[in-house]
């Protein structure tokens, strides 16, 4: 009975524990058949997060790419003449600040560069303008090393009082103030020296730093820039002389005349006179990048409208001269030889040297030789200097016919110079038979051979293989005393190890004694051999 009741006790405790409410059950059963509202919450926020990503991704894929446009444009336009602000403005790139950080990070060694384009960024966009990390990076660009800082120190100052202030610009006032500062901390050596000899300054002191200023911005290629702070600050820092040359070689160098022209006519309506250094280095600038036209313009300019102290000198004849035989103008470059001569400049030797070597550099080398028979039937003829600069041309050219033409043709006795350029070209193409003839003729002219020669005769002899020659060469250089350079006799006694000539060796290293000491020569060893170590580990 007892085992009946506690089977009973057991079965209904169990049945108890087993059975679920219907309310419990009715509520565990909608649980499981709807998705919890946390699941879907968390879903969300991933789909979110996952979108705020691609959004992220494609916007760094886009800076990147404005970047890489912005930066194409740079490189592509480097010099100061080129149209950079048309090319940077035809990307259509939409500024932000992390892209102009980027490009300024990529221009960090180009603060001429980074400068300008960081002027073309807060001009021309009128939804951007810099912030204070972008003036930042801008002034520690500037102001990297000693040079760039003392070049760029008014820039600084200017781009500081800008991002401390929120301005786009600096107002006149303030600039002025910018101005005295600079000078006062600067530029005191001027007023220490008119106080010294009790001279009165008549100039502004504000003026030599708007000057170095204006300086500053036409080598980052902003001349338009550079003018219109003139025009701005003209009724409070009067421009001087010096004033308008900085802003004449500004625009030469943007490979602007007609501007050039008219600065140089408001410069001389301004009571300054323009002085021939002035006209010889715009002429020069121009015929360097084919400019011709303008050169000339530029010369007539100079001769008609200039003053006596801007009169074109031989060397200004020069520079034109050889800019119209370059550009196959023979007829206008001989009447200007003509005019020269019948304006009373004299050519000199600088002028020859500069004629005949521009002239054989252009491959112009019957003009070469018209120049100076024209100036020869004028009462003018060159001498040896003029005859070995265009002989000097020759021969780097390797142009042997005429360079023995012109040797034999020659008004003069030739120089030392003269016969050793020969026998260099002489072995430079092989053919030691003509350095050999040459050789003889300067002991026919009576023309000592001096230590140069002796070092082409050796060197040449060497290298075509005639060693026992070159050693006898050796031999009389110790007979007659002469002092051989020292890297000369270093590879000479390299020459002599290979060919292993012990007497030779022996008897230029004790005539050698004479002049070099052992521990000079010690130091010169040990230089070369750091020099050969480093060039191996490259």
């Amino acid at each position: 009975m007892r085992r009946l009741v506690f089977s009973y006790i057991l079965r209904s405790t169990s049945s108890f524990h087993l059975s679920t409410p219907p309310e419990r059950s009715t509520l565990l059963s909608h649980l499981l058949t709807f998705p919890p509202k946390s699941i879907r919450i968390s879903t969300h926020s991933y789909s979110t997060a996952l979108s705020t990503k691609n959004l992220h991704e494609a916007r760094t894929h886009g800076s990147n790419h404005a970047v890489g446009l912005l930066h194409e444009a740079i490189t592509s336009n480097p010099n100061p003449y080129d149209d950079l602000e048309n090319a940077l403005s035809q990307t259509g790139v939409v500024l932000t600040t992390p892209i102009v950080s980027k490009i300024l990070q990529r221009l960090q060694f180009e603060e001429k560069i980074a400068f300008r384009f960081f002027t073309w960024a807060a001009d021309h966009h009128h939804n951007y303008s810099h912030e204070p990390s972008t003036y930042n990076e801008m002034i520690d660009i500037l102001s990297s090393t000693k040079y760039k800082n003392r070049q760029f120190r008014i820039l600084i100052d200017m781009l500081d009082y800008m991002k401390r202030n929120d301005k786009r610009s600096v107002p006149v006032d303030v600039m002025v103030e910018i101005l005295r500062k600079y000078c006062e901390r600067y530029l005191t050596h001027v007023q220490k020296f008119a106080k010294r000899k009790r001279i009165r300054v008549k100039t502004q002191p504000e003026i030599n730093a708007l000057n170095m200023l204006i300086d500053a911005l036409c080598k980052c290629g902003l001349v338009k820039e550079a003018e219109g702070l003139v025009k701005r600050m003209r009724f409070k820092v009067k421009p001087d002389e010096n004033t308008y040359n900085v802003l004449f070689f500004g625009c030469c160098r943007v490979r602007d005349p007609k501007k050039a022209v008219r600065l140089l006519e408001e410069m001389i309506g301004a009571g300054h006179k323009p002085e021939n250094f002035t006209y010889c280095a715009a002429i020069d600038s121009f015929c360097q990048v084919g400019m011709v036209d303008e050169a000339a313009e530029m010369f007539e300019f100079m001769v008609t409208k200039g003053s006596a102290v801007s009169a074109p000198t031989a060397r200004t004849f020069a520079l034109m001269i050889v800019a119209l035989a370059k550009s196959d103008r023979v007829g206008e470059c001989f009447e200007l030889v003509g005019r020269m001569v019948s304006m009373g400049c004299l050519p000199d030797v600088a002028t020859y040297k500069g004629v005949v070597e521009g002239m054989c550099e252009a491959g112009k080398v019957e003009e070469a030789y018209r120049f100076l028979d024209e100036m020869s039937c004028r009462g003018y003829p060159p001498d040896v200097v003029t005859y070995n600069c265009f002989l000097r041309v020759l021969c780097e050219n390797r142009k042997r016919d005429e360079a023995v033409k012109l040797y034999k043709r020659m008004s003069c006795d030739p120089s030392v110079q003269t016969y050793n350029m020969l026998i260099s070209m002489f072995f430079e193409m092989d053919d030691p038979e003509g350095a050999y003839s040459t050789w003889r003729e300067m002991d026919e002219r009576g023309c000592g051979q001096d230590v140069e020669t002796y070092c082409a005769m050796v060197n040449g002899l060497f290298e075509c293989g005639r060693d026992k020659e070159a050693c006898f060469l050796l031999e009389e250089v110790v007979s007659k005393g002469l002092k051989l350079p020292y890297r000369a006799f270093d590879s000479f006694l390299m020459r002599l190890s290979e060919v292993g000539n012990i007497k030779v060796i022996h008897k230029v290293s004790e005539h050698m004694k004479k002049f070099y000491n052992h521990s000079m020569a010690r130091r010169f060893a040990l230089s070369e051999k750091r020099k050969s170590t480093k060039l191996r580990g490259k």
